[in-house]
């Protein structure tokens, strides 16, 4: 297995932040050309990874979703942090802070309007860390 941590800066609001193009660039140099599973995963209690269409309004559609489903009020038990801050820790519960793409010939079989996107609710915390794993 090869593995490394890349870093992503989410700023101060919320954010669905597209890192396609860092995974793709691991998986390339991991594979050396070869078939196997590329691992992301988000070693944070407030994040979550998809894997949808974005641009388009895909991204602000799934805001729009987590915003009607996980308010940011005062309904949450875990206060800590900014208003609605609890929230974000059942964030994981909905999006997964995992996922698996098949890797083939070196390169990530992903389809057409298919990219890997790291999901962040959590305005408290401006910097998180991927692990990005191939086994092959």
């Amino acid at each position: 297995m090869k593995s490394e941590v890349f870093e992503v800066a989410t700023g101060s609001r919320e954010r669905v932040r597209d890192i396609t193009g860092a995974c793709a660039r691991f998986t390339a140099g991991a594979a050396g050309g070869g078939d196997g599973l590329l691992h992301v995963f988000v070693p944070h209690a407030t994040a979550g990874l998809v894997l949808m269409e974005l641009g388009a309004g895909s991204d602000t559609d799934l805001l729009a979703v987590l915003a009607g489903l996980l308010p940011a009020d005062d309904r949450w038990r875990h206060t800590h942090g900014s208003r609605g801050h609890g929230r974000s820790h059942v964030l994981p519960a909905f999006v997964a802070p995992f996922l698996v793409v098949p890797v083939l010939r070196g390169t990530m079989a992903l389809g057409t309007w298919q990219s890997i996107a790291l999901v962040d609710l959590n305005m408290d915390n401006p910097d998180r860390r991927v692990r990005v794993s191939f086994l092959g």
